[in-house]
Parts: structure tokens; C-alpha cells; sequence
């Protein structure tokens, strides 16, 4: 009880003041208990307000995610919402560059467009291998991404096939399996470093 004696210290002396300033004003009771309670209500709500901060933080960042699809940071994890395609999308950025990427467990490897990889700045090798895909087999050519960022979590020096035959950006399970964990829950795929 010693440690709260301030606190009710200060309560006491605010009471006082707004206590002394309505009825100062020499209103009526009853109007003077109606003003009383509304200061009531207003310092309620923003006590409310104040002690559910975290909580409507969250709120606010589950809002944009449904309405943009962009991840949420719970903490260290992205939680990254199921789009109306019923796929997970990354918004991520290579060498800097943005780059939207399909998550794609059955990728063993990212992939991306020849396009995005020249653009990114990618460096390209010359080593071509033939990988299987949803499509059947297509041609790629391995390279290597200075820096791949996806939301907070970055990767150097991390290899990546570029596709040769279409647009697909993939992130594969080479990205993944660089994670402690990720899972599904629900509509969210969570990422945790």
C-alpha cells in the first residue's frame, strides 16, 4: 500500500481541482453532477484508450493486412494473410528492388523473372539446370541476390534461380528452411526468424 500512497495522493488533488472548478461555477446540482460525469467518462475512455494500446495497435495492423495484404510484425514473426487467390504473396525487396513473390513450398529454390534478376541487379551465372515445376520442366539459370529482405527478415549472399521462360516470382523453400519456423494459422502464413 506504501508504493500506491502518490498515486492516490495525485488522484486526490486532480478530484480536488475539477471538483473545486465545477462547483466554482456556482451551476445548478444537477447540471454540475452531468458535467461531473462526462469528465468521468472522457478520462475513462482515454484510460481505456491508454491500457489497450498494444491491442488496437494489433487491431490497426490486422485492418491494413486485410485491406493491402501487407505482413504484420507480431514481435520478430511476419504473419502474412492469405490473399483472395488463396495463395500467400510477399511484398520483398531484392538488392533493394520491390519484388512481389509468390510463397511456394514445392519451389526448392526463389525463382524470379530474368527481367526482375537484371533489374535487382542480380548477379547472373552461366550455370543452366532443367527444374520441375507445376508446368512440367523449365529452364532456369542460377544466380545470386547481393540482399533479399522480406519485411524484417533479410538474407545475404542467397541464391536464386532466374526463370527463363516467364514472369513467375516464387519464394522458395531455400528462404523458408532459413527460418526457425514458419507455419500456417488459419488465413495467415507466420514466418519466425
Amino acid at each position: 500500500m506504501a508504493e500506491k500512497g502518490p498515486y492516490i495522493v495525485y488522484y486526490v488533488i486532480a478530484a480536488t481541482f475539477v471538483a473545486s472548478a465545477l462547483f466554482g461555477m456556482r451551476q445548478p446540482i444537477g447540471k454540475t453532477l452531468k458535467m461531473v460525469l462526462a469528465w468521468v467518462a472522457i478520462f475513462g475512455v482515454a484510460f481505456i484508450l491508454f491500457s489497450f494500446r498494444g491491442e488496437f495497435s494489433s487491431f490497426g495492423q490486422r485492418l491494413k493486412a486485410e485491406a493491402l495484404g501487407t505482413p504484420i510484425e507480431d514481435g520478430k514473426a511476419l504473419r502474412i494473410p492469405m490473399a483472395d487467390d488463396g495463395h500467400f504473396w510477399v511484398n520483398a525487396k531484392i538488392n533493394g528492388r520491390d519484388v512481389r513473390l509468390m510463397v511456394d513450398s514445392g519451389a526448392s529454390i526463389t525463382t524470379v523473372s530474368r527481367n526482375v534478376a537484371e533489374a535487382a541487379g542480380m548477379e547472373i551465372g552461366n550455370e543452366h539446370v532443367l527444374v520441375s515445376t507445376a508446368n512440367g520442366m523449365a529452364r532456369a539459370t542460377k544466380g545470386w541476390a547481393s540482399r533479399l529482405e522480406v519485411g524484417s527478415i533479410a538474407r545475404t549472399d542467397f541464391p536464386v534461380d532466374i526463370n527463363e521462360n516467364d514472369d513467375v516470382n516464387l519464394l522458395g523453400m531455400n528462404f523458408l528452411s532459413s527460418l526457425s519456423s514458419w507455419r500456417v494459422e488459419g488465413n495467415y502464413l507466420v514466418l519466425q526468424p
